[in-house]
């Protein structure tokens, strides 16, 4: 999946696949009445990034590791901020 090792790569790798799963998240609450308790899913949405980092780091990446950690953080960031700000 990734050829360099770098922590930009890691980190635009660690917000691009959250963000994508997060648009998801919010086609699904908007479709299924069933799904309108989200905090289990936006977790969901930050958790893509450990299955990021365990491949980054089997492949020896570390760089790349700590760019997907980095992101993780701001992920779980905005993840409270909306949490506490949101009602």
């Amino acid at each position: 999946m990734f050829k360099k090792d770098t922590v930009w790569l890691g980190l635009g790798a660690g917000l691009f696949f959250p963000a994508v799963a997060f648009l998801i998240v919010e086609v699904i609450k908007k479709n299924f009445v069933f799904m309108q308790k989200d905090d289990l899913l936006y977790i969901g949405c930050v958790a893509i990034n450990m299955l990021l980092l365990r491949y980054a780091y089997k492949k020896e990446m570390e760089l790349t590791g700590k760019g997907i950690i980095s992101a993780t953080f701001v992920c779980a960031f905005i993840f409270f901020y909306y949490k506490f700000n949101k009602g």
